[in-house]
């Protein structure tokens, strides 16, 4: 078994920049290489999951129903050129809400494997690709090898600061898919 979490603003779609949230389809703008990307997980046979963080809905920014219409867009776009999301997970909760789901916490993780029948020790190659801390942390709170992109949030020298090193750390999700299929095809190992 081979999954593939992913983040979404930052990863798959322009980040909307510190504390603004993509509210609208037309403010959704997918990142060079973004859906080639997923299209090419989707033909090494990985599990794509989309797991973000979008407060903006429980601070009433934007409601459940546009986020929906966000999401099927992406989908829409991404499934049209070959890729296959599994499931999207958002947490739509506030930050002091204190719920399961929201990163760096593992519910929304926990909830793509139990729709599998499967814990992350049926994974042979288990990845987290995130723009921010909060994602590496939910990434190794999972059992997932972690990476990075610098297309979002962070940029290399603010993980100086960080208590928690991701495996690799690189420009986009193009660059990360990259390595998670070099080490799938060059570098098997036993299910964990």
């Amino acid at each position: 078994m081979k999954i593939a979490f992913l983040d979404r603003d930052g990863v798959i779609n322009a980040f909307p920049g510190f504390g603004n949230y993509v509210t609208k389809v037309k403010d959704f703008h997918f990142l060079p290489g973004a859906i080639d990307s997923i299209v090419e997980l989707t033909k090494e046979g990985y599990s794509i999951f989309v797991v973000s963080n979008q407060a903006g809905v429980g601070k009433g920014l934007y409601s459940k129903g546009k986020l929906e219409t966000i999401n099927v867009h992406m989908l829409r776009h991404i499934t049209k050129a070959g890729g296959r999301i599994k499931k999207t997970f958002y947490c739509t909760h506030r930050s002091d809400a204190g719920c399961d789901c929201r990163k760096p916490r593992t519910g929304s993780v926990e909830k793509a494997l139990k729709g599998m029948n499967k814990t992350i020790d049926h994974a042979k190659y288990a990845y987290f690709v995130g723009d921010d801390k909060t994602d590496i942390e939910a990434g190794i709170n999972a059992g997932c090898k972690t990476i990075l992109v610098l297309s979002g949030k962070n940029r290399s020298k603010d993980i100086k600061s960080w208590d928690i090193t991701p495996d690799y750390v690189v420009k986009s999700l193009k660059e990360a898919t990259k390595i998670i299929i070099h080490e799938n095809s060059h570098h098997p190992r036993n299910s964990r």
